[in-house]
C-alpha cells in the first residue's frame, strides 16, 4: 500500500514571522531540539509510516535546506525510496516563483507525473507531531473519499486562529469558515468522551491533506487559485467526497517566534507532550561527534546535544545545540542555545585571546534568560542578556525581541560586558 503513495512536503515562503531564524535559511532548515531540522519530523513521519518517496518543495534561502537533505536521506541503490528538493524553478510554461500552496504543487506536477501513485499526501515544514500516515490512508481509502485533511480537535479560545470544518456522522466534512472570530457556536463538531471532557469540540484543519493522484491533476490544471486552504479545499468540500481524519495527539504550528521558542522547551518537560524518546526515533543528519564534556554544572530540565564543552555553573530548563561552548560562572535558564556548525581551532582562540574579542559560544559570568541563541554567535565575558526587565519588541541589529524573547541573530558578535535588557 505504502508504494502507492507519494508525499510533498511544503517548505513554506519566505518565513517572515519566523524571523530572524529564517533570515538565511529556508524555515524547514531552522533547527529544532538541539540537533535536528524542522524538516527532519515530516520526513521521519513518513519513513516511520512506510512512505518512502518524497519531495521538499522551497524557495527561499534553499541551500542549507539542499545540503542537510543531501547529507542526511541516503537509500539503497536497489530501492525507489528518496527524498528530494523541488526549488521554484522558470519553466516554458511558468515563470513565476511559487504563490501559495497549491501554486507549488502545481508547478511541482511534472515532476510527480513521471512516479506511479495513487495518493498524494502533503504535509507542512513547520509542525511539531507524531503521525502514522497509513492509518489515514487507510481510512481515506475505507471511506472511499476523494480528499482526506486531517483535522484535531481545538477549544473555543484557538478557533480564531484555524480553519475551522464541520462534519457529518460519518466523519464526511460538509462546510468549512476560515478563521471565524465570532458566532461559531454552531461550528462544533462530534469529537472523542476525552476532546468534549476538554472543551474541544471544533475541528481545525491542519493542513495535512491526501488526494486522489486524477482529482489532484485536474483540479489544479483546471484553475489558478493559489492556496489548498482558503480556496481549493473550500471548493472541492461542495463538489467531493472530503473526508475529516480526526487527530487527537500532540501537534503543534510552529511558525512564530513563541510557538517555536514553547515547542523546543517543552522537551524539557519530565514527560513532554512530543515524545524524543519514543521508539519512532526523529532521523536526522549523522554527524560524527564526540559526546559532551560537562564541568561543575548544575543542570535542571535540561536537553544537552553532541559535542559540547560546557564549565557553565547553572543550566535551567533549557535546550543546548551541538558543539556549544559555555564558559564558567555562567548561568542560563529558559534559553534555547542553537550551538555550532563547527568548532574553532586553538590558533583561533588564541587569537581571539590576544584581540580581547569573544570566542565561539558564550562566555564566563554571562546571565542570560528567556532567549534563543542562533548558530555560531560569539558571546562574550559578563554579558546580561534578559536577566532583569523585558525589552520593547523590535530589531536592534544584532538581536531582536518579540514577546519578551530574545533572539541573537546568527553569526552575531555580542561584546563583553553586553547589557540586553
Amino acid at each position: 500500500m505504502t508504494s502507492k503513495v507519494i508525499a510533498i512536503v511544503l517548505g513554506g515562503g519566505q518565513g517572515s514571522r519566523l524571523s530572524p531564524l529564517t533570515a538565511t535559511r529556508s524555515k524547514p532548515a531552522v533547527p529544532i531540539a538541539g540537533k535536528y531540522r524542522l524538516v527532519d519530523i515530516p520526513i521521519s513521519n513518513c519513513l516511520h509510516s512506510g512512505i518512502e518517496r518524497m519531495y521538499v518543495l522551497t524557495q527561499f534561502n534553499s541551500a542549507s535546506l539542499n545540503k542537510h537533505i543531501k547529507n542526511t536521506y541516503h537509500f539503497s541503490s536497489f530501492s525507489e525510496a528518496f527524498v528530494d528538493i523541488l526549488a521554484a524553478e522558470q519553466t516554458p510554461t511558468s515563470g513565476a516563483w511559487f504563490q501559495g500552496t497549491a501554486d507549488a504543487v502545481r508547478q511541482s506536477l511534472h515532476h510527480l507525473a513521471v512516479h506511479e501513485f495513487d495518493y498524494v499526501l502533503i504535509l507542512s515544514g513547520d509542525q511539531l507531531y507524531q503521525m502514522d500516515f497509513m492509518d489515514m490512508v487507510n481510512q481515506h481509502i475505507e471511506k472511499d473519499a476523494e480528499i482526506s485533511i486531517a483535522t484535531i480537535p481545538v477549544h473555543a479560545n484557538d478557533v480564531p486562529g484555524f480553519g475551522i470544518l464541520k462534519t457529518d456522522a460519518d466523519s464526511m466534512i460538509t462546510a468549512f469558515i476560515e478563521k471565524p472570530k465570532k458566532d461559531f457556536e454552531s461550528w462544533a463538531s462530534d469529537v472523542s468522551e476525552e476532546m468534549a471532557g476538554q472543551g474541544r469540540v471544533y475541528l481545525a484543519s491542519m493542513g495535512i491533506y491526501i488526494f486522489n493522484r486524477k482529482l489532484l491533476f485536474e483540479m489544479l490544471q483546471s484553475n489558478d487559485h493559489p492556496d489548498f486552504g482558503k480556496e481549493i479545499i473550500p471548493q472541492a468540500i461542495h463538489d467531493h467526497r472530503v473526508a475529516s481524519y480526526q487527530y487527537e495527539g500532540y501537534w503543534t504550528d510552529i511558525g512564530t517566534i513563541p510557538s517555536f521558542f514553547d515547542a523546543n522547551l517543552g522537551l524539557t518537560d519530565d514527560i513532554p507532550q512530543f515524545n524524543l524518546f519514543d521508539k519512532h526515533h526523529i532521523f536526522t543528519r549523522a554527524r560524527m561527534l564526540p559526546p559532551s564534556k560537562l564541568s561543575g554544572t548544575l543542570m535542571e530540565k535540561t536537553i544537552v546535544a553532541d559535542g559540547c564543552i560546557i564549565n557553565a555553573k547553572h543550566i535551567k530548563r533549557s535546550i543546548i545545540g551541538i558543539r556549544s561552548r559555555i564558559g564558567f560562572e555562567t548561568t542560563i535558564e529558559n534559553c534555547y542555545v542553537m550551538g555550532s556548525d563547527n568548532y574553532q581551532t586553538l590558533e583561533q582562540i588564541n587569537e581571539s585571546k590576544a584581540k580581547g574579542t569573544p570566542l565561539m559560544g558564550i562566555g564566563d559570568r554571562c546571565c542570560i534568560k528567556n532567549a534563543i541563541i542562533d548558530k555560531n554567535t560569539y558571546i562574550g565575558d559578563d554579558v546580561t542578556i534578559n536577566c532583569n526587565k523585558d525589552k520593547a519588541d523590535g530589531d536592534y541589529g544584532d538581536y531582536t525581541v518579540q514577546d519578551g524573547i530574545v533572539v541573537i541573530k546568527k553569526m552575531a558578535v555580542i561584546p563583553n560586558g553586553t547589557v540586553i535588557e
